[in-house]
Formats: structure tokens, sequence, C-alpha cells
């Protein structure tokens, strides 16, 4: 049975159904009476992993975390500077990411997740290590927000839980990206996420759906050297969409959630593979794309897609041997087709974990 969670944002009423870790926080009072919440460590560290959000026609409402790579944040307190958020340094960026955290996911996140710790005694000072290239389709920005939120909050015992941090993930997000769970959900709370509900100013509504044979799904991720900026592949969707075309992502949205719920591999792969209206506008902006897709299927995928936003394709295989012919046939159709040099390929598994203190 999926596990319903209803999140209510700040100002807003709205019942909040959350799992709460034990809580360790050590609180001290001032000389005025105010209460602080002291850190119980001085150093924490969190790895969140990297996602497949939309997977065909789940458009901005279905993502999953998945094994293999992902970000890094160690956060270290800074004594006497309550509330105060820095960022120390930032590796695997290539010097591209701002060390503003105004400007910067990992500091949106920090601030929005000590705001939901509430009135802190200390500051917070973050490092964090790119483990995902940017632009990439696989949640680089859900999982720096999602291990930044989690290491932050382990610095006072976990006292929030993750599915409320989430709105801290969206938070930063909605700096970068846009206002969307599909990436952050997954990457905090593991496994496949669907977001019922996720708009400013109500309450976030996410669904988790367990799927029962984990050791038979594979995910064949293939990264080509090429970037896709989220806002640029949003900016070529329709305004409007054709009653047929809509019928059909019903169709496979519902088929697709059905695979998850029944273990059924197969169809999982099949429903992915069949989005008719967010795939043919974005597929053409990544070179040798189309190619790829049919590639992974002569190869013996039973459907392929794009990531995210792509660049990234991500095809699904019952075996990793399969997975292996696969990724290969992927990697060549990118480089014939596509005249695309690969970043990197891989047969992954689903990650039902998420965030995870390193």
């Amino acid at each position: 049975m999926a596990i319903r969670q209803r999140l209510a944002q700040p100002g807003t009423s709205g019942r909040v159904q959350a799992r709460r870790p034990v809580r360790c926080v050590r609180l001290n009072v001032s000389a005025g009476g105010k209460v602080y919440i002291d850190p119980v460590k001085n150093e924490c560290a969190a790895f969140a992993p990297a996602t497949v959000a939309n997977l065909g026609p789940g458009f901005d409402w279905m993502g999953c975390a998945v094994q293999g790579g992902g970000d890094t944040v160690v956060a270290r307190v800074i004594p006497g500077k309550p509330g105060v958020v820095e960022i120390a340094a930032i590796q695997g960026d290539g010097g591209r990411l701002s060390l503003d955290p105004a400007k910067n996911c990992i500091g949106v996140a920090a601030t929005e997740t000590l705001k939901l710790v509430g009135a802190v005694s200390c500051g917070v000072s973050l490092t964090l290590n790119k483990g995902l290239p940017l632009g990439s389709g696989m949640g680089s920005s859900a999982a720096s927000a999602a291990a930044a939120a989690w290491a932050v909050n382990g610095l006072f015992g976990a006292p929030v839980s993750k599915d409320k941090l989430i709105l801290a993930g969206l938070a930063s997000e909605a700096a970068v990206s846009g206002y969307h769970a599909d990436n952050v959900g997954p990457s905090l709370l593991g496994g496949f996420v669907l977001i019922r509900s996720c708009k400013p100013g109500e309450p976030v509504e996410l669904l988790q759906l367990p799927f029962p044979n984990p050791e038979r799904l594979h995910f064949v991720l293939v990264n080509p050297k090429f970037e896709a900026p989220t806002a640029q592949m949003r900016a070529v969707l329709p305004k409007e969409t054709p009653m047929k075309s809509m019928i059909n992502n019903c169709c496979q949205g519902g088929a697709l959630v059905a695979g998850i719920l029944t273990g059924d591999v197969k169809l999982v792969g099949e429903s992915l593979d069949r989005d008719v209206i967010i795939e043919p506008v974005r597929g053409p902006l990544i070179p040798g794309m189309m190619a790829v897709k049919e590639a992974a299927k002569a190869a013996g995928a039973f459907g392929c897609t794009i990531s995210g936003a792509g660049p990234t394709a991500v095809a699904i295989v019952d075996d990793p041997a399969v997975g292996e012919r696969v990724a290969e046939a992927m990697c060549a159709a990118f480089r014939s087709a596509g005249k695309l040099d690969v970043n990197t390929s891989q047969v992954v598994k689903l990650d039902p974990e998420g965030a995870k203190f390193v």
C-alpha cells in the first residue's frame, strides 16, 4: 500500500502526516528567557542520491531515486552566529556554482532547514562535493539540496522528518529550477514518489509507491557530454495539448503506476517509453536522443526515455547483463547519431533509502 504524506506549507492550514525520527535536541535558555536549540554534534555529513524524474508520461508528478552517483554535503557548526549560513567550499563543479548561500541550492535548503528546526543557537558552514554533473537530468540540484537539508538537520539530532524537509528542498528548487518535488522528493525519501499536489502556498501531497521486486528492476543511465538546462528545456513545452495526446499519457501514466505497484518491470519500461507530449519536443534538442531510444530497445530494453530534462537517457531492463549490452548500444548511438562523447554509462538499481548520513 502506498504511504500518503500531506505537508502543510508555512503560513497555511493543513494537516501534516509524517513519520518522525527519534528526537535528540539540546535546549538552552538565555537570560531573557528565550529558548535556543543547541547542536548535538559539531559536524555532520549527508549523501543524497541521483534521481530519475518524469519517467516518460509522469512529467512533474513521478520520480525515483537510483543508486550510484549523488552529492555529499558536510555541515559544520559556527558558534555565536545564530541562524547564519555560509558556504565554505564547493568541489566538483568546475568553479561554476556561487558561494553566496542565497544563490546556491545548498544555502537555500540549509536556511529553510534551520527555520524548520527552530531558534538555533549557532550558524552553519557547508561544504559541497558534487558527484553529479550540472544540467544532467539526474536531479543534480535536488541531490545537493536534499544532502544539505539532511546534514544540517543531523547537526541537531534530526528533529525534522524527511517528509517535512521536502519543504526546504522545494524552496531550494524554486530558487534554481522551479517549484516541483519530483526530484527532491525521491532524493530525500528514496524509492518511487508520486507528487499528488505541489503548488506554492498549498499543502504538498506525496505518495511513496513500493516496488515489490526491486532486485529485478535495473536502470540504464547514459549521460552524454551535452548540457540541457532545465529552464531551456521547459521553454519548449507546448502551451496546449490535443485531447488524444492527453488521453494517451493518462493511460500510460496509469500503467506506469500499475507496473510499479505490481513489480512488473516490463510494464514500467513500456509505459515510460510511450510519452507523446513531452519527449517529442525535448528529444530533438538532445543530439541523437531518438536514435538512442531505438538502439536501447533493439538491444533488449523494455523502454527508454529522457531522464528529467535531459540529456541523460534512461532505459529499463530486468537483467544487469542485458543492461550492459543496452548501455553499449546507447553510447554508440549517442556517438554516431548525436556526435556526442559520453560522460558516464551505468546500470543501477532503485535506491530505497534516499538521503542518509555518511
